[in-house]
C-alpha cells in the first residue's frame, strides 16, 4: 500500500518560516512527481509546487513563487516543502501527492495525482 504521510505543520508568527515534509513509502517516490497542495476552510483545494522524479525540474504557483521551496531525497523517499515570510493568508491544510505524470501543464491539475497524504495544518498568526 502506497503512503503519504506529512509532518512539520504547527503555529507560525506572519513573517515566520516552516518546513513541511512528507515521507513516502520504500523505493516509491523516486519514481513519482510529488506536488504540493493546500486547501484553506471554504476553499478549494489550491496547488503550490511539483518537483519531477528525475532530473528534479521544479514548478511553482505564482501565489508562492519566490516564499516557497519544494526539494526532495530520493534516496531517502522524503519531500520537503520550505516556507518563508509566512502571511496568514497562508493558513491552510498543506498536502502532498504524487503522480506519474510530468508534463507541467498537468501537474497544478488536483486530478492528475493518484496518491495523497492526509496533511499537516499550517496556522500563521498575524
Amino acid at each position: 500500500q502506497v503512503q503519504l504521510v506529512e509532518s512539520g505543520g504547527g503555529l507560525v508568527q506572519a513573517g515566520g518560516s516552516l518546513r513541511l515534509s512528507c515521507a513516502a513509502s520504500a523505493g516509491f517516490l523516486s519514481s513519482y512527481t510529488m506536488g504540493w497542495f493546500r486547501q484553506a476552510p471554504g476553499k478549494e483545494r489550491e496547488f503550490l509546487a511539483a518537483i519531477t522524479w528525475s532530473p528534479g525540474v521544479t514548478y511553482y504557483a505564482d501565489s508562492v513563487k519566490g516564499r516557497f521551496t519544494i526539494s526532495r531525497d530520493n534516496a531517502k523517499n522524503m519531500g520537503w516543502l520550505q516556507m518563508e515570510n509566512l502571511k496568514p493568508e497562508d493558513t491552510a491544510v498543506y498536502v502532498c501527492a504524487a503522480t506519474f505524470r510530468t508534463a507541467a501543464v498537468v501537474l497544478p491539475e488536483i486530478q492528475t495525482y493518484n496518491y495523497w497524504g492526509q496533511g499537516t495544518q499550517v496556522t500563521v498568526s498575524s
